[in-house]
């Protein structure tokens, strides 16, 4: 009989947990609330009532287990298996998870960064099951990354390999960037900072958006809003939307001149902006990069949606019992 792992993604509002199998299928998944505000002590017991429920989701028991892997986000020491410095997941601070959970259960278990894990995820069975290496972006409200190579994700010596959306891709004029410097990719390419470049253009177009409406009606705008508004022939927003490509298409060159992966793999929230916004990623990387890997690097959306995450952490568990 195959083994059976159990994944467990922990996020700033949820918790997502489900049994894998040795080719990467996923049995059924559970998702419980964080409540982190309740603090760390609640928030481990939350961690093993979700990998319990996943267990029990699945058909199987406890025995059947052979490791569980947990993704956290947040700063983190790998190597020790704590989150330091969640800032999604405050007021929790230099959290034991791994020892927890592994005194938990008795189980051998594996501890990794949440982007990382959703990269390896992707790699093992969703957008790139069969290369020997990707990189990974996730575009939600910032820019996650991770990177795989040989099926083993760079975690770097401090624990910060794969930091993707902190890559600098501008030091003329750098726009600030929420962890403090200036100039990442995130601060030109998530979520918040396409709604913010797209309040500072809607200060000097003179009304002639279409977002001043959605802003006059709701009081607010989305990067969603942005897209739509792109899809439906918007000037301000198409040109929004072009600048986030090129600086998405910035981050992917200079991987591929850093790693030379196989192929390079976007998923998370903004993915919803469909294979047009895709299109013009790879426009722009062939501008960008080399020819050689511009024109043989495929460039594609992730494939396991929100179940990456629970996946790469049961593909890290995994990896601690068939090495």
């Amino acid at each position: 009989m195959t083994r059976l792992y159990v994944g467990l993604d922990v996020g700033g509002s949820a918790m997502k947990a489900g049994v894998v199998d040795d080719e990467g299928h996923a049995r059924p998944s559970v998702t419980l609330p964080t409540e982190a505000h309740r603090g760390q002590e609640a928030g481990l017991a939350r961690m093993c009532e979700t990998i319990r429920a996943a267990v029990s989701s699945a058909g199987v028991t406890m025995a059947d287990i052979a490791s569980i892997g947990v993704a956290t986000p947040g700063l983190m020491d790998l190597k020790a298996g704590l989150i330091t410095d969640p800032v999604n997941l405050r007021p929790w601070k230099n959290v034991p998870v791994r020892d927890h959970v592994m005194a938990a259960f008795g189980k051998p278990t594996a501890f990794q960064n949440d982007a990382n894990a959703a990269a390896l995820g992707e790699c093992w069975a969703g957008a790139g099951k069969g290369a020997e290496s990707l990189v990974f972006y996730t575009l939600g409200t910032g820019v996650g990354g991770g990177i795989v190579i040989g099926g083993r994700v760079i975690e770097g010596r401090n624990s910060n390999g794969g930091e993707l959306g902190h890559v600098r891709i501008e030091m003329t004029n750098p726009r600030p960037c929420g962890c403090g410097r200036l100039g990442c990719l995130e601060a030109y390419a998530g979520a918040m900072s396409i709604v913010k470049r797209t309040h500072e253009a809607l200060n000097a177009d003179g009304g002639k958006s279409s977002l001043h409406g959605v802003l006059q009606t709701h009081g607010e705008m989305s990067a969603r809003d942005v897209f739509t508004a792109w899809s439906a022939g918007d000037e301000l927003a198409g040109r929004i939307v072009e600048e986030t490509a090129f600086y998405l298409a910035i981050g992917a060159a200079n991987a591929m001149h850093a790693i030379d992966p196989d192929m390079v793999v976007f998923g998370g929230g903004l993915t919803a902006a469909g294979e047009p916004f895709l299109e013009r990623i790879k426009h722009h990387v062939k501008s960008l990069a080399f020819p050689l890997p511009a024109e043989r690097t495929p460039i594609r959306y992730a494939m396991l949606g929100t179940d990456a995450g629970f996946i790469g952490a049961a593909c890290c568990a995994r990896q601690l019992v068939t090495r």
